[in-house]
């Protein structure tokens, strides 16, 4: 999340260190937990399917439909949880998420051990820890704010999306190498764990959170809900910018849903090597956040983004090209190079609607953007699952990657295509662009 300009220069100066706000207890705390939960998060992603896959011989269809329902909840309670967290303490209930997910990953081992694991049990599992994630992270951007002051909350969420970057290269790795030498139930065991951890880590913080605020209950839900979508959908900037969130979050999690049970049926991989080859997409986030800032300054904003976009979602065809052997580099290209172009859209793109949307609303604009967004990843698991089923599963990777590839064109489509910079602040009369 990135900070507001208006609250970076509410504490007075202090003596800076070379640890930074790493000399802070609580946030080495709330550091700690959220890193090693993205690590579980990240083993989840490879163990999840690979549970199906092996243990359970399920078809491409049942492991979209698992994917689908990590993701479902954020279109069925998204934009309700956005404007009902506002109303309660965070710290509580993000400890009551971790402990959900921790009890609810757990049983999945133990059902294994009895001999009673079904894939009913993994969907019902998926649900659960995919509406725990709706919460948690819906609480935990606003508690950010609580842990750190308005002087070191840049320097804060650069250290945090830093190891949030890194779990994404390291987790499917470690699952497949854990899943390799131990079992898939022995990485996902591992995922448990490191929910416990967060929860400790969270319990241990020493601030104290204020009570919300009186107008914030009292404001109905429906009417908050409501001033979000409104404010979204007559914009001219946010509408093109949601909309194509929306469409390349069902492309890509199109084909990912099916590029496990692909490599693993189709190339021929064991665990280890597919764990290794979907680090590159992750491992492209991290160079498309080095270079967001460097490339919005030399094109602009709105040149800059599109620009990337242009030149990275095309190489998401590689994909579906992969073979064994040195055909394997096809798909490390292809996802490397996907992957930095949606981390600099991300970066661009919050960072443009922290600047752009009005204080009073940012909260609302981004639950509803957020909400529409993840809301077609399940029906991109879903598709991806169904088409590899139904055409096959190299097949079925042309198709999701052929709906990435021309995506930018909902960008160039918007008014951004005729600017160099992103405009700052909302205006409502606005009715023609820059040139």
């Amino acid at each position: 999340m990135m900070p507001r300009v208006d609250s970076m220069n509410d504490t007075p100066d202090r003596p800076r260190t070379r640890w930074g706000v790493f000399t802070q207890l609580d946030f080495r705390l709330l550091w700690t937990g959220e890193t090693v939960s993205g690590l579980g998060n990240s083993i989840t992603v490879v163990a999840l399917p690979l549970i199906a896959v092996e243990m359970l011989d399920a078809s491409s269809t049942a492991v979209g439909l698992l994917a689908a329902a990590v993701w479902l909840p954020w279109l069925l309670v998204g934009l309700p949880v956005g404007a009902w967290v506002d109303r309660i303490r965070k710290r509580p209930l993000m400890i009551a998420c971790d402990l959900v997910a921790f009890a609810a990953l757990v049983s999945i081992p133990l059902m294994a051990w009895l001999d009673a694991l079904t894939f009913q049990h993994l969907v019902v599992i998926a649900l659960i820890c995919g509406t725990a994630a709706v919460c948690f992270s819906t609480a935990y951007h606003s508690y950010i704010r609580i842990v750190l002051d308005g002087r070191d909350l840049l320097e804060g969420n650069a250290k945090l999306q830093g190891s949030e970057a890194a779990t994404q290269v390291a987790g499917p790795g470690v699952a497949g190498l854990l899943a390799q030498a131990f079992g898939a139930i022995t990485a996902l065991l591992a995922d448990a764990v490191t929910f416990l951890v967060s929860a400790v880590c969270l319990k241990r913080i020493s601030v104290v959170e204020p009570d919300p605020a009186p107008d914030e209950v009292r404001v109905p839900l429906r009417q908050q809900i409501s001033d979000g979508l409104r404010f979204v959908g007559r914009d001219r900037y946010l509408r093109p910018m949601v909309t194509w969130g929306a469409v390349i979050n069902m492309a890509l999690m199109g084909y990912q849903a099916v590029q496990v049970v692909f490599l693993v049926r189709a190339v021929g991989l064991n665990p280890a090597m597919v764990g290794l080859l979907l680090t590159s997409g992750s491992t492209g986030g991290i160079v498309g956040a080095l270079v967001a800032t460097r490339v919005s300054r030399r094109f602009g904003t709105a040149r800059g983004l599109l620009l990337l976009q242009v030149a990275t979602a095309p190489f998401a065809l590689l994909l579906p090209m992969t073979t064994a052997g040195p055909g394997l580099l096809l798909f490390a290209m292809g996802a490397f190079l996907v992957g930095i172009g949606i981390s600099v859209a991300n970066i661009v793109v919050g960072s443009f609607r922290q600047a752009y949307c009005p204080p009073h609303m940012l909260g609302r604009v981004v639950a509803t953007a957020m909400m529409i967004n993840h809301s077609t990843i399940p029906l991109g698991s879903l598709l991806g699952g169904v088409l590899g089923d139904a055409v096959g599963y190299r097949p079925a990777m042309w198709i999701t990657t052929g709906l990435v590839a021309p995506s930018w064109l909902i960008l160039a489509a918007s008014p951004m295509r005729r600017e160099r910079d992103l405009p700052q602040t909302h205006e409502p009369e606005q009715t023609a662009a820059k040139s």
